[in-house]
């Protein structure tokens, strides 16, 4: 069993990819097709950043060494949802204006924000290799990679600059994040003291 949890991990984390070709296929994306993809996409990068940072803490929480063999795919999977998302607005919203979508950088906050973060995540994705560990050293490949946390922040917040009326579902992401990052401090407070 222990064997086939990695694959099975991989397919489960391209469910939501199969549910959007599926519902493109079956029912359409309603009145504002870009905006929907664009939006699934973006939650569902968000909910796999959360998921690979939740990783640490249930495995020392709940004694389940074996989690961390996830961590790796489940940041890729994030970032993969990243690529797709922004892809979505570049292709969709912009059709490739590199002069507009400059513009739309400097002029909307929120995606300020979102480029920011896919430029944080983008280093992140690039080392993830044990090949790049090795290269870089253990103690900077992991300074390094503390831009996830970051990451978190930016994700989070650009999710709330973009919603306009109904700030629910940013804040249970805010809450979750806060979480997260809660444990990482007090855990480090506590094996230091």
């Amino acid at each position: 069993m222990t064997r086939l949890a990695k694959p099975i991990v991989f397919a489960l984390c391209l469910l939501p990819l199969a549910w959007l070709a599926y519902r493109g296929w079956t029912a359409g994306f309603g009145a504002h097709p870009q905006e929907y993809v664009n939006r699934f996409l973006g939650d569902w990068a968000l909910r796999f950043l959360l998921t690979a940072l939740a990783v640490t803490p249930l495995r020392q929480i709940g004694n389940w060494p074996q989690l961390a063999r996830f961590r790796r795919m489940l940041g890729l999977y994030a970032f993969f949802y990243v690529v797709l998302h922004l892809s979505s607005y570049v292709v969709a919203t912009h059709f490739f204006d590199w002069a507009a979508i400059g513009k739309d950088i400097l002029k909307r906050n929120y995606i300020t924000v979102g480029m920011a973060t896919f430029a944080m995540l983008t280093p992140l994705a690039a080392t993830s290799t044990a090949g790049m560990v090795k290269r870089l050293g253990a103690a900077r490949w992991k300074k390094l990679h503390r831009l996830v946390y970051l990451a978190g922040i930016g994700g989070v917040f650009h999710f709330f600059m973009m919603v306009k009326a109904d700030w629910r579902e940013p804040l249970l992401y805010a809450v979750i994040l806060s979480g997260l990052l809660g444990w990482r401090v007090w855990r480090r407070a506590r094996v230091k003291g």
